[in-house]
């Protein structure tokens, strides 16, 4: 009988074509080093690129290739596209969970505390 397995890349690939699954693999990845954020972005850009970028969606698909190789070096843009691509932003967050005091003014000009 033959067996209904798969190799994972194949799999991984087709769920990383799934924006919040993308989303959630790219976030653990930068969680833990910037090195394993690219190897991720790698696979998510690979998934991407056979979905949406061979219609000529943002970045060729040689020029992404290369610049997620060993020696590449991605840029913001094509951090950018790739994620576009897909549904995805780049947003910037506190590490820090509590609330951060920050000095507004109040109508007549004078400062006051208040928590973002």
């Amino acid at each position: 009988m033959p067996s209904k397995t798969r190799p994972y890349s194949e799999f991984l690939l087709e769920r990383l074509a799934n924006p919040e699954v993308a989303m959630h693999y790219l976030n653990a990845a930068l969680e833990e080093s910037p090195e394993d954020f690219l190897k991720a972005f790698g696979k998510v850009a690979q998934a991407s690129l056979s979905n949406k970028m061979a219609k000529g969606d943002g970045v060729q698909g040689e020029t992404l290739c290369r610049s997620l190789s060993e020696q590449g070096n991605p840029t913001f843009a094509t951090l950018s596209n790739v994620l576009a691509t897909l549904g995805l932003g780049i947003s910037i967050t506190l590490k820090d969970a509590d609330r951060i005091p920050i000095k507004v003014g109040d109508e007549k000009g004078v400062a006051e505390e208040a928590s973002v």
